[in-house]
């Protein structure tokens, strides 16, 4: 079995973090590839490796000196390896980078994958591992996207005798040689292309979470966690805010079909969150996965007599919002009136402009603009298995008094949106998962899942 493990920042973040990954690595034989990101923060008061390089290659831009920002750097750094007595000449290897990077040697985006390259050397040693550079393996085609075939060979090549190696996350190089980053949290995707191109049975992520939790802990006590989840609907709740791990991280493994779980590197056994789409047979699901929401959205309601026989009308709409770049979220619709719900930070400086658009363009009888908009979509992927969830959910807001402005759900049933006054978003939230989360009622028996399954 192989498996592909990767840790994030926090889990790298100082010497007692490294013999937490070692403990976790030599637990289990299948674990002989290992992904790393850059050493993250120890407290909150601390600072990621990672943006104190940004910061650096800031000053460098304008001409400021760095000198403290990398002396914080390499001390960190120093701290780590003489805590835990490894011979990798940090100390030397980071003086030269400092000084090279203080003559404009190197570029933005090397300066700022030394963070995962240092902590990478040293990961390697302490685990008694081959280093394998990421810009030896990982390869950016030139219009920046993976190439993912050439990746694949040169990662089976790297594996060598040992079959195992430390991986840095985040970057890769293109063939020129040239160092390309990937988004940031990139580390998470870098390791899922490591799952894929070595054809892996498991992708561990390990952070300093033990998996997702069916809403945010800021707003309901003690949420419950979500044992198993599938890819839509981590798209979905990820796309809301609950994010655990880069949203592009997911598609390298369900293209492969190779499940993932989220583990708490402080809590390793602790079951955390299995992201797959193969159910555990005889085993009785949650009716609702999920429950995640954004503040700041606008909606702009357009009212037209006779708009349902007028061909084109929403589409000319729309291609109004694409003339400003603007992305939309929702488009709930009726007969004679349709809403275009989109982010309130992207029509901070163009919604007026959009709305005489409109007006000019399509002359509609009435339009209004509704703002200080929240959305909150409650996920589940046995909503459709039990009738009557929507009309449930939306008494259930109706008796706590909070008025829905706008319902919208995907055409899979997987999650429905409602959205509510700013003012009542988290109330909303806490009423959603008292009525379903917190219930008796949040299980989906076998016998409901296997007609379901029938019935499709």
């Amino acid at each position: 079995m192989i498996k592909i493990t990767k840790f994030g920042g926090s889990s790298v973040s100082s010497a007692g973090q490294f013999k937490k990954v070692k403990a976790i690595v030599q637990a289990d034989p299948s674990r002989r590839f290992v992904v790393v990101s850059a050493a993250g923060k120890r407290d909150k008061f601390d600072s990621k490796i990672t943006d104190l390089l940004y910061l650096v290659n800031a000053h460098l831009q304008y001409h400021v000196t760095c000198d403290d920002l990398l002396g914080t750097i390499g001390q960190r750094f120093c701290e780590i390896a003489k805590e835990l007595n490894l011979s990798y000449p940090i100390s030397h290897e980071f003086g030269i980078f400092r000084e090279l990077a203080k003559r404009g040697e190197y570029t933005p985006e090397y300066i700022v994958s030394r963070g995962e390259y240092f902590t990478g050397r040293m990961m390697a040693e302490y685990l008694g591992f081959p280093f394998v550079d990421a810009a030896d393996v990982i390869t950016f085609r030139a219009d920046s996207s993976i190439d993912m075939d050439k990746t694949s060979e040169k990662l089976k090549a790297a594996i060598g005798e040992e079959k195992c190696f430390v991986l840095p996350g985040f970057y890769g190089a293109t063939e020129d040689g040239k160092i390309k980053l990937l988004d940031r949290g990139g580390g998470d995707i870098t390791g899922a292309i490591v799952a894929q191109c070595l054809g892996a049975d498991l992708y561990e992520n390990w952070t300093d979470v033990s998996g997702f939790l069916t809403a945010d802990p800021r707003i309901v006590d003690n949420p419950k966690s979500i044992s198993r989840i599938t890819y839509a609907e981590l798209r979905e709740l990820s796309y809301m805010g609950a994010s655990v791990l880069h949203e592009e991280a997911i598609f390298p493994v369900k293209d492969a079909g190779i499940p993932l779980v989220i583990k708490n590197t402080n809590a390793p056994d602790d079951p955390g969150t299995v992201i797959s789409e193969e159910t555990e047979p005889g085993v009785a699901e949650p009716l609702i996965t999920g429950i995640a929401g954004k503040k700041d959205f606008v909606a702009i309601h357009v009212k037209t007599n006779h708009m349902s026989s007028k061909v084109g009308y929403i589409r000319k709409t729309l291609s109004i919002f694409e003339r400003y770049r603007v992305s939309i979220e929702h488009i709930p619709t009726g007969i004679d009136s349709f809403a275009v719900v989109v982010q309130g930070s992207d029509v901070k400086d163009c919604l007026y402009s959009i709305v005489a658009d409109i007006k000019s363009e399509l002359e509609p009888d009435e339009i209004k603009i509704v703002d200080r908009l929240a959305l909150i979509s409650t996920v589940g992927r046995n909503m459709p298995s039990r009738p009557g969830t929507s009309g449930r959910l939306f008494g259930e807001l109706g008796h706590a008094g909070i008025n829905i402005r706008m319902i919208a759900q995907g055409s899979e049933e997987l999650d429905i949106v409602v959205g509510v006054d700013v003012d009542d978003f988290e109330r909303a939230i806490r009423v959603i998962y008292g009525a379903f989360v917190d219930s008796d009622d949040n299980i989906i028996t076998v016998e409901e899942a296997e007609e379901e399954a029938t019935n499709e």
